[in-house]
């Protein structure tokens, strides 16, 4: 999920600190709280300090950034992917190096990435299939940079694909691309780039958001673009068919905020509606019941959505009251509701209306930022 249109090279002094927040799934320390007792079913206050401005789930682990730019992380580093030079798990945060330059962070499966208030753009972890786009396919645990450009704006993680988008509101993806997950018109296991590669030529991209094998983008003309696997709906094109180059969804031109979940896709449109598509076997769409739907529903009738995250088999959306709610599955009490009750609507975590950012981790593990 992509928060609005943030840019890392122009933006100001951040106007709030936030306080960070995790809980879900901890097994691994991936909540970052000192410990590694398996679940947490509320959320929980990572540390006591205020001062964070960014936060991105990975696969067992996080990622975040602090009002000093900094950046820290925790949990599984199986493959170095909390860029620290080791293979060592932590279940508090640690900062990678010293620099103070750090601005987006994303996380994908054992691997990361993070665009830099310089517009450069740096990947570490697990690079089986060229996911870290540097090029070769040789894991590294500290973090390395792709290419040497510096006008790269927003950044997203999949499974094993990465998108990102330019301030010149080019798209560009690499990693895996068994089910045409990139973008680039061809698919399969000899068709993954290890290096980022433009999709198509138009200058029009807004944001973008990794799913599992497939993406879901923004145009600046507020129509919606998705392209990959389809085998539970997840593109909304009311079908299951694979595409491996952008097609739009619909003719519409109000579509605003996105986050491409497990196999389930979400969005807000600019007034305030939500709608969900893909599937459902856990009430992930947030509509009620259990069933797939391969076409965009409209969630509820209310008008006050702003942030969806879509994650493994659950969903979250932040309303523009600040107040944050949670559906799906709730295995290992990752809705934060104080339960392990899984719900199909959504239900309010909480009392609170401060949240301001939401993001999932690629298994159980939710992370939240509330000043």
């Amino acid at each position: 999920m992509q928060d609005g249109a943030f840019n890392p090279l122009t933006a100001p002094t951040p106007s709030y600190t936030y306080n960070l927040y995790s809980w879900g799934q901890n097994n691994q320390g991936q909540l970052g709280l000192g410990n590694t007792t398996y679940a947490f079913s509320s959320p929980q206050q990572v540390g006591s300090l205020i001062t964070w401005s960014n936060v991105a789930g990975g696969f067992f682990s996080g990622l975040a950034t602090k009002t000093d730019n900094t950046l820290w992380v925790w949990g599984n580093n199986n493959y170095g992917q909390l860029g620290l030079g080791n293979t060592t798990y932590y279940s508090s945060p640690l900062q990678v190096g010293s620099l103070t330059n750090w601005a987006i962070p994303a996380g994908g499966h054992y691997f990361s990435v993070a665009i830099k208030t310089d517009g450069t753009l740096w990947a570490w972890g697990y690079n089986n299939i060229g996911q870290l786009g540097i090029g070769n396919q040789y894991n590294i645990s500290s973090p390395n940079q792709v290419g040497a450009l510096t006008n790269w704006l927003k950044v997203s993680c999949g499974y094993k694909h990465v998108a990102a988008i330019k301030t010149n509101n080019t798209l560009w993806a690499w990693g895996d691309n068994s089910f045409g997950q990139l973008g680039l018109g061809n698919s399969g296991a000899y068709t993954q780039k290890s290096s980022p590669t433009q999709v198509g030529v138009l200058t029009n991209w807004l944001a973008v958001s990794c799913g599992h094998y497939c993406t879901i983008a923004t145009k600046t003309d507020g129509t919606i673009w998705a392209w990959g696997k389809n085998n539970r709906g997840e593109l909304g094109f009311n079908n299951t068919t694979y595409y491996s180059s952008p097609k739009q969804i619909g003719a519409l031109t109000n579509w605003l905020n996105i986050s491409a979940g497990y196999g389930s896709t979400f969005s807000v449109k600019t007034n305030g509606t939500l709608w969900s598509w893909g599937w459902n076997g856990n009430g992930q769409l947030g509509l009620g019941n259990t069933t797939y739907y391969s076409s965009p529903k409209q969630v509820g009738l209310l008008t006050n959505w702003s942030i969806p995250a879509g994650g493994f088999r659950s969903a979250f959306a932040i309303k523009i009251d600040g107040t944050l709610w949670s559906w799906g599955n709730n295995f290992a009490g990752q809705l934060g509701l104080g339960n392990t009750t899984y719900y199909s609507s959504p239900v309010q975590i909480g009392a609170l209306t401060t949240w301001k950012k939401i993001s999932i981790g690629e298994r159980r593990a939710a992370y939240a930022l509330q000043y």
